[in-house]
């Protein structure tokens, strides 16, 4: 696939799409803004609700490619995931179906696997087709996600990259998060590289920096041309010393998705 120009941005106003604002464009791409919210200093971004078929379909009109990172990242009621997450993201495809997109990035989560056991230090790293098990009703639409790019493109013929995000942030803040961090660095390299790659298909990855402590395997990122150059090993002694190791014992601590899998959800994470 050439490399697209005119991509959608959709979350623009949210704390991974402002960080992609700022890193794409140095890729070459033309952003177009979308978010239920204003984004601030982009007076020409579209402000809508992903529910909004008319806003969407003016949204899509003429762009080379999606990177969907819209949605609610954090788990909430079934009635908000379920307008969000499911029936927003569904219309965002047959939006970009209707319109011809050639490729949808889909910013997946770690929480679609979040009750895999996390690895110990000689486990092997977790494969991409791990069974997934949902750890929160967030998981569980990030699951459905993954489905429907995989039906719009077998169905139709549109590529997706599904992408499950560890946590992106401009450093670790917990000592799980030494495990599953991605720089934002890197989360631009992945995104242009699951944007611009050659026949994906529907290609499921994980998204992470080249972690010291990573759990998950990169082969799937790797082979669409991701090269992470980070790693959240120098932030390891001071998280540490602050919060300790992880507990196996602990819930917690044991499983892919951290606190997401515990009732209810401990936040921060």
């Amino acid at each position: 696939m050439p490399t697209p120009r005119t991509v959608l941005l959709t979350g623009a106003a949210g704390g991974l799409g402002t960080l992609m604002r700022e890193l794409l464009p140095a890729y070459g791409y033309t952003l177009r803004l979308f978010d239920v919210r204003p984004v601030e200093g982009a007076p020409e971004a579209i402000t809508a609700d992903l529910n909004d078929k008319a806003a969407l379909r003016e949204a899509v009109r003429g762009v080379d490619a999606v990177l969907h990172l819209a949605g609610i990242s954090l788990e909430a009621p079934f009635e908000k995931i379920l307008r969000s997450n499911i029936e927003g993201t569904y219309h965002l495809y047959e939006a970009a179906h209707e319109a011809g997109v050639a490729r949808i990035v889909f910013a997946s989560s770690n929480h679609a696997v979040g009750y895999t056991p996390r690895p110990l230090d000689t486990d092997p790293l977790i494969p991409v087709d791990t069974p997934r098990r949902p750890d929160t009703l967030y998981g569980l639409s990030k699951a459905f996600g993954e489905d429907l790019a995989q039906f719009y493109w077998d169905k139709y013929g549109m590529e997706t990259v599904s992408v499950r995000i560890g946590s992106c942030f401009a450093e670790p803040t917990s000592v799980r998060m030494l495990s599953v961090w991605m720089s934002p660095a890197d989360g631009a390299r992945l995104f242009h590289a699951a944007l611009s790659a050659a026949e994906v298909g529907h290609t499921v990855v994980y998204g992470s920096s080249a972690n010291t402590r990573l759990w998950w395997d990169l082969t799937s990122a790797r082979a669409l041309g991701y090269a992470p150059q980070d790693d959240s090993e120098p932030f390891a002694e001071k998280l540490i010393a602050a919060q300790g190791e992880l507990d196996p014992d602990n819930e917690a601590h044991a499983y892919l998705g951290g606190p997401f899998v515990t009732d209810p959800p401990i936040w921060p994470y």
